[in-house]
């Protein structure tokens, strides 16, 4: 027999640590190769974790709602593999709480280590990573207490911390969440904002958020407080990608088995945008401008309950149409069936939502952190239009369609902005109808 660590496995770019949501498997239970073990949550998505060998659980080292590295021993797993040939390291019975008076002893070191105490009247807590990054960029407790977390139930990650030094005065900066002070121009005091507390009233119901969305709220409200933000508007002629779709719609989905939206096209067109406009497709880090070598782009989707999650369509500019195509609907797909892996929600560069799909002519979105801009395009409407002609001008029905672009004013002037979301525009009007596909 031998013993085999189960270990917390690398889940995409930048997620460093995961909470643990459910084991699915208990202490005693028969695991098959690839059976589920446990159900992770990062700040990204949820996943489940299979198992690597075929054997017995014999030990859980976390507990349910735990919060665990990357790299970690999770659970060991009983097998009859032969040590020779079991690649994970093997740990003999006896040996595991060793093991684990190890791990805590690193922690232990870790916390020991950082001069930053936790505060006697704060239930906050923070990693040791944390911390240490707090101490090395002289954050004090008191400072680091108030930067808003977007980890399991608040928690602050590396990531909360390097977004906030990124927008960090000379001064303590707060969150909108908590209470903060501003200096009134106008007659030179110190205000205090703070937000309101909203009582109840006799017959209202009180509806805790879930986990989803509390990520969602904070990571709005952290869009909102680290860029400011500016919505330009343009209306764009799409009746030639209407009238274009409505033709190969039936033929494409015989042969492809796919059905094709009006989501590739304006992708198609996102990009091109980007690649006549490469500073609208950058991010920034404190007083560096990032820009961004490959154009990925985010397409916000709607889940059944309510939600919204963010997949990414990696190298948008090197897909044809029917790559396109046929990422946009199995990205789509698997958002609403929660099957999508940490890396296919991670890595965008721009985002584009569609707030036509709910009916609305136009939206003024914000943000997806760190990006710097996040186009929005509206319901497709029939109107009159004055159209210009070899024989004057004449009116027609055409379909138009109102595209708004947020961005982040600290990078992207109003020309920049501008000539992009034209240049966008322009793409959707100029689309041939003839293409073949």
């Amino acid at each position: 027999m031998a013993q085999v660590e189960l270990i917390m496995p690398k889940m995409g770019e930048s997620v460093a640590e995961a909470t643990i949501i459910k084991w699915v498997k208990n202490v005693g239970d028969t695991v098959e190769m690839e059976d589920t073990v446990l159900e992770i949550a990062t700040d990204k998505v949820d996943s489940e974790i299979p198992s690597s060998v075929e054997g017995v659980l014999v030990k859980l080292l976390f507990n349910e709602d735990d919060v665990v590295q990357v790299g970690e021993a999770i659970a060991i797993i009983e097998t009859d593999r032969s040590a020779s040939n079991s690649t994970p390291v093997e740990i003999a019975k006896e040996e595991v709480p060793k093991t684990v008076e190890v791990v805590e002893e690193i922690v232990e070191k870790s916390v020991e280590a950082s001069s930053l105490q936790k505060s006697s009247d704060s239930n906050k807590f923070f990693s040791p990573l944390v911390r240490s990054i707090a101490q090395e960029e002289g954050i004090s407790m008191t400072e680091l207490e108030s930067v808003s977390g977007t980890g399991k139930d608040g928690r602050v990650t590396k990531k909360d911390v390097l977004a906030y030094l990124s927008n960090r005065t000379s001064e303590p900066v707060s969150t909108p969440a908590t209470k903060a002070a501003k200096q009134d121009s106008s007659a030179g005091t110190s205000v205090q904002i703070s937000a309101p507390s909203v009582p109840a009233m006799e017959g209202d119901e009180i509806i805790e958020m879930d986990r989803m969305r509390k990520k969602i709220s904070n990571h709005m409200v952290l869009s909102k407080h680290v860029s400011p933000h500016v919505t330009s508007f343009v209306e764009a002629d799409v009746t030639n990608i209407v009238n274009w779709r409505n033709n190969v719609k039936d033929e494409f989905f015989k042969r492809e088995g796919e059905k094709i939206t009006f989501t590739p096209i304006f992708v198609d067109a996102v990009a091109k945008a980007i690649k006549d406009f490469p500073m609208i497709n950058v991010a920034v880090d404190g007083t560096n401008i990032i820009k961004r070598k490959h154009i990925n782009v985010g397409m916000a989707a709607a889940l059944p309950s309510g939600s919204l999650i963010v997949p990414v369509i990696k190298d948008a500019d090197q897909k044809n149409m029917i790559g396109l195509t046929k990422a946009v609907n199995d990205l789509a797909r698997r958002a609403r069936g929660n099957e999508l892996k940490p890396d296919e929600i991670s890595g965008g560069t721009f985002t584009l939502t569609n707030v036509g799909v709910f009916g609305n002519v136009m939206g003024t979105p914000i943000i997806n952190q760190p990006q710097v801009a996040i186009m929005a395009v509206g319901a497709i409407v029939k109107k009159p239009a004055v159209i210009e002609t070899e024989m004057g001008d004449v009116i027609a029905i055409r379909h138009k369609m109102f595209c708004s672009l947020s961005y982040d004013h600290r990078v992207v002037d109003g020309s920049l902005g501008g000539m992009f979301l034209k240049r966008f525009a322009d793409y959707l009007e100029a689309f041939d109808p003839n293409t073949n596909i």
